[in-house]
């Protein structure tokens, strides 16, 4: 079964704006819910609720910085396969590998025999 780069990616973008939609419209939900009854606050518009999304991210980081040492999820996953593969027998080390050069096309694998 071939697989087509382009459904992916629109998938991924299809996937992305449903994500920031829903979320967009929770912070809103919960905003006109709770503000203005406790704080006698303003009501805000969807586009408002993204705008404090963003707003927030700006203010207090992206993700996970303090819970990973600083680490990107890239480094994370890579070091949890390095450990994994170090745990495992040189056989299924190459199952493994062959998998995943079937499935994702061996990037990972490749840069890790080049060091």
């Amino acid at each position: 079964m071939k697989r087509r780069p382009g459904l992916g990616v629109l998938k991924f973008i299809f996937l992305g704006a449903l994500f920031l939609t829903v979320l967009g419209f929770v912070v809103m939900s919960l905003w006109n819910w709770l503000v203005p009854c406790l704080f006698h606050g303003p009501v805000i518009s969807f586009w408002q609720a993204l705008g404090l999304l963003l707003l927030s991210k700006l203010l207090f980081g992206w993700h996970g910085h303090a819970h990973g040492g600083g680490w990107s999820w890239k480094q994370r996953w890579k070091e949890k396969m390095r450990r994994r593969m170090e745990a495992m027998t040189p056989e299924e080390r190459e199952r493994m590998k062959d998998r995943c050069r079937q499935r994702f096309g061996g990037g990972f694998w490749e840069e890790k025999e080049q060091q």
